[in-house]
């Protein structure tokens, strides 16, 4: 039988799908979302909620409640540079989509503010909620702290979720090891450009990048145990402009994702090392610049037990599945990092398995059947982790 938050969610279906097919047609990449925080921002002043806007960063807070302690609820509402080609009608025609979900994260949050507000003199605390830029690039979460979303008032814990179309509808994932950090970086390699036919008088740097390339993937398959759960990716090699040319310059861009800190530091280390090593040796000379810098989702054991009794609150028939295990990377790390904190992934696979891709592809399709659960799952678990701690 399900909970009276998830029956009111339920109610609000049809407004919530609404919200969601708004959002879907105007996607917004990076940090400078205007369109989205005008949407959102209209959504709060009808429900008469507390907000600011933060211009630096596009994203939104409100709050809910009076003083004691405060939970952060946070969605996230950028999209992907994804050109849309999925059977809908609402779909987005700008070039940008909504290929993670996002939408689905904001319109849910929106819902959970609406459902707080009716309670907002029950509530033992307070509740903070932050509608997220910059997820996708990773730079949201951080610009967002760096602007001040985690005190005014001070947050004292975090929850957040997370829509997949390639899992069951309805469906919850979660883990203690959630999501691994994330370390992207650039190398950029300095030879000295000549011609095809005299490379005696030039340093090639494409030589150089080649064999960079292979002495880091040496890394994985030599330096690191296999238990160690690390990906060294390489995904962008570029230097050269013809065939009889011999480039000034090269680079690589390349991601290091992992789930303990300590093997981290000694892999990103060890990067610098062999690119060092290796480019005097062919007697070029190299910068490493830090693309991206995310910790690992660890989420906290209390965050998780407290969580998963919300959900049996709100209907003991959702299955639970200890299985959020994954070595892509999220921006939520950073409030886990400051606080108490978990993310539970929702399945919102479509009824059509053969349909089922995964997130980021312009063919995505999402069961909007999920919305109620997000909605209904962010208000309970701020209700009870107040309740718990104030």
């Amino acid at each position: 039988m399900a909970g009276q938050l998830l029956v009111e969610a339920q109610a609000m279906q049809e407004e919530l799908v609404g919200w969601r097919r708004a959002l879907h047609q105007i996607p917004e990449i990076g940090v400078k979302l205007p369109q989205t925080v005008a949407f959102v921002v209209s959504k709060l002043e009808e429900m008469g909620v507390a907000y600011e806007v933060y211009e630096d960063c596009s994203c939104v807070t409100a709050t809910v409640g009076h003083g004691g302690k405060c939970i952060l609820l946070r969605g996230d509402m950028d999209a992907l540079p994804v050109e849309e080609k999925a059977d809908v009608d609402f779909k987005s025609t700008n070039g940008c989509m909504h290929a993670c979900g996002h939408d689905f994260h904001a319109t849910s949050l929106l819902g959970a503010v609406k459902l707080l507000k009716a309670r907002e003199s029950e509530l033992k605390g307070t509740v903070k909620f932050i509608f997220q830029s910059g997820e996708e690039t990773f730079a949201g979460a951080k610009a967002a702290i760096e602007c001040g979303v985690m005190e005014h008032p001070h947050v004292d814990a975090a929850f957040g979720t997370h829509v997949f179309a390639a899992m069951p509808l309805n469906t919850i994932f979660y883990g203690k090891e959630a999501m691994a950090s994330v370390y992207g970086f650039r190398i950029n390699i300095q030879g000295k450009g000549t011609h095809g036919s005299s490379p005696e008088t030039g340093i090639d740097p494409l030589t150089v990048g080649a064999y960079i390339l292979l002495g880091l993937q040496e890394l994985i398959a030599r330096e690191i145990s296999g238990s160690d759960e690390v990906v060294l990716t390489i995904g962008h090699f570029a230097g050269g402009s013809a065939p009889n040319i011999v480039p000034d310059t090269a680079l690589l861009e390349g991601t290091l994702r992992a789930f303990n800190s300590e093997v981290r530091a000694f892999v990103m280390q060890r990067i610098h090392e062999v690119a060092e090593g290796i480019a005097k040796t062919y007697r070029a000379s190299i910068t490493i610049e830090e693309l991206s810098n995310v910790p690992a989702v660890i989420s906290d054991d209390g965050m998780i037990e407290l969580a998963l009794e919300s959900l049996k609150t709100l209907d003991e028939d959702v299955v639970a599945i200890p299985s959020m295990h994954a070595m892509g990377s999220e921006d939520f790390a950073f409030y886990n990092d400051r606080v108490p904190a978990v993310m539970f992934g929702i399945g919102a696979g479509v009824t059509d398995k053969s349909k089922w891709v995964g997130q980021h592809n312009p063919n995505i399709l999402f069961d909007e059947a999920c919305l109620p659960l997000e909605t209904a799952l962010y208000a309970q678990v701020a209700i009870d982790w107040l309740e718990k701690n104030n």
